[in-house]
């Protein structure tokens, strides 16, 4: 067992590893969003789809020889795309819309590898199964989860600080080789035939543990449930993934910590018995789909306002309780709904069709949330929507075992009902409430924006604001006499507004603002001043033009919008020898509530 131990974990490293290295090296291409992780996301969900539907095909219509064989030949080849630094080629251009082009660079960069990679876990599983006949194989599905986590872990600490991007794809491309030999080994060994039977592994009690789904084929309904709980748990990492990286904090490598959660939840669900327990992960669940619904829609700053009496004098930033609240709430999402997949396990000769179908599981929810969400949507519904269908599924999914008779009777179903009930009702009226109080909502790859009126109609108070997420990104008065004010962190007073009005002291100047939001340096503007503007979003600009007055009132002679990342463009303007020799240039690209990373870099600054 240990060579295939060692194959699987030194696979399920590497398959975890090359997320965040590739993640690091396209986020300054793509302008620092979270959208950029999510996307990623999608892509190795989709390749770990087809990984095991290969796995599937390979075990079940090709003979021992033949699969050593097949897999040993695509070992080989893919180690022609080695590094997988990709090419400078795919830089974007402009603001096009970047999710094919992620997926695609993606595809030519890392995709061979990481369609191997994902193939080793069901497949080896199922060499170790033929091989030591009457072996249990999910401990090494277990252990290959505990090295995908040690991989995710290890990069923030160890990895990133020590070595630059190229230095990190040439030791995973070594790593990769390195795996090529270990597992055409492991291939070569398992065609050796049956050497003799294995226990599963006892649990706690020394007894073997039995199989929930028994040896009998699984039923129409058991499919639908391996696909729905993985599905329901994707969803609910990448929703909230998303809403801690656009609307709480974005914080380096925030994203590890929801993805680490996640597969820490499949490690103790798969390792052996009573890591999952219904009491009283049920109960907890209860308490943390409540408690994110509450803190959904406003920053937990002004909820908090009722918790502070009784918190006395201790000062805990809202940032923090939020991270924690939502890094537990997943983790109880994910513990609930992985382990009810783990107790309906199947027969190990219905491995891989298990394996298989909760991919399926894993990519819907990837493709929800990172592919259709973002088109179809105007706001960030789909974290909202998730908690209400994680409370449905579960409930499902408990009347569906036979040994919980009290759920089945009208006493549990009236209890689960009104339970998921007043969820649905309190999360429609959630937004239903952001609906009503916004003017325009709109949304695409860079996330939410929102247009909303305050105060009273016509006075000199009214103002509009544009918000990105939860946090302000402009604000107007609507009054005409004092549209063109300056407002919120660009008046007067604030650090642009002192630069800009002591450089017009000494004539005509040359502004550049990173990020437009509502154009409010605008109304900064002179005649014989040139403004120029870098933004990424096309939907910001869309909103400026038609919803605010700064850019049209602007007394500057000229002003221009460029449209893409501004790190690319004005890198681009240096090679074409257009520099723009701005006597002021303001950097207020937000993603969200923090400037991206890629601009706050030394080489960010050398530019």
């Amino acid at each position: 067992m240990i060579l295939y131990a060692l194959t699987i974990v030194v696979s399920a490293f590497l398959l975890f590893q090359v997320q965040p290295v590739i993640a690091k090296i396209i986020l300054p291409w793509f302008g620092g969003s979270a959208a950029v992780w999510t996307t990623c996301l999608l892509f190795f969900q989709m390749v770990l789809l087809l990984g095991y539907l290969y796995s599937h095909a390979v075990i079940r219509y090709l003979k021992p020889r033949a699969q050593m064989l097949l897999h040993g030949g695509l070992l080989l080849a893919s180690v022609v795309v080695l590094p997988i630094y990709p090419s400078v080629w795919w830089k974007p251009v402009g603001a096009a819309e970047p999710t094919l082009q992620i997926l695609g660079l993606l595809a030519v960069s890392v995709g061979m590898p990481y369609f191997l990679l994902s193939t080793t876990g069901p497949l080896l599983q199922a060499w170790y199964t033929r091989r030591f006949q009457g072996a249990m194989p999910y401990r090494l599905y277990a252990l290959s989860n505990a090295g995908s986590m040690f991989a995710l872990l290890s990069y923030p600490v160890l990895i990133e600080p020590a070595f630059n991007t190229h230095q990190q794809s040439s030791m995973w491309s070594w790593g990769f080789g390195v795996f090529v030999v270990l597992c055409a080994f492991t291939a070569y060994m398992s065609n050796r035939g049956t050497v003799g039977q294995a226990l599963p592994p006892a649990n706690s009690s020394g007894r073997v543990p039995e199989l929930a789904g028994g040896s009998a084929c699984p039923t129409s309904k058991t499919y639908w449930m391996w696909l729905l709980l993985p599905a329901v748990a994707s969803v609910l990492l990448l929703a909230i993934t998303n809403h801690l990286s656009q609307n709480v904090a974005a914080i380096p490598f925030l994203w590890v910590l929801p993805l680490s959660i996640y597969l820490l939840s499949f490690i103790l669900c798969f390792e052996g018995e009573g890591w999952y327990q219904r009491n009283p992960y049920l109960q907890l669940l209860a308490v943390a789909l409540g408690s994110m619904a509450y803190t959904l829609n406003e920053t937990l700053d002004k909820k908090m306002d009722l918790a502070l009496p009784l918190l006395g004098k201790i000062h805990i930033p809202a940032v923090s309780i939020t991270v924690v609240l939502f890094s537990m709430g997943l983790f109880t999402c994910c513990m609930v709904c992985h382990g009810e997949l783990a107790r309906l396990k199947p027969d190990p000769k219905y491995l891989t069709h298990f394996y298989l179908t909760m991919s399926a599981g894993g990519a819907l929810g990837g493709l929800l949330v990172g592919l259709l969400a973002p088109h179809f949507l105007n706001a960030l519904y789909e974290m909202p929507v998730s908690l209400v269908v994680c409370a449905a599924l579960v409930s499902y999914v408990l009347r569906q075992d036979a040994e919980l008779q009290w759920i089945r009777r009208w006493p549990g179903v009236v209890v689960t009902g009104a339970l998921t009930l007043a969820l649905a009702g309190y999360v429609g009226w959630q937004i239903r409430q952001t609906v009503s109080e916004s003017r325009v909502m709109v949304r695409n790859f860079y996330g939410g924006l929102k247009v909303r009126d305050n105060g009273d109609k016509g006075s000199l108070e009214e103002t509009r604001t544009l918000t990105h997420g939860t946090i302000l990104h402009g604000e107007e008065y609507l009054h005409i006499s004092r549209r063109d004010l300056p407002t919120t962190y660009y008046g007067p007073d604030t650090g642009i507004g002192l630069a800009i009005r002591e450089k017009q002291k000494a004539g005509a100047v040359r502004i550049g603002v990173i990020g437009l939001g509502t154009g409010t340096t605008a109304a900064y503007g002179r005649l014989g001043d040139y403004i120029r503007y870098y933004e990424i979003n096309p939907l910001v600009l869309e909103l400026a033009k038609k919803w605010f007055y700064f850019l049209a009132d602007c007394k500057a002679s000229r002003l221009d919008v460029v449209m893409g990342d501004a790190r690319l463009t004005l890198e681009q303007e240096l090679k074409d020898g257009h520099p723009q020799n701005f006597d002021v240039l303001a950097v207020d690209a937000f993603s969200s509530d923090s400037i991206p990373v890629h601009l706050l870099t030394k080489e960010a600054m050398d530019l």
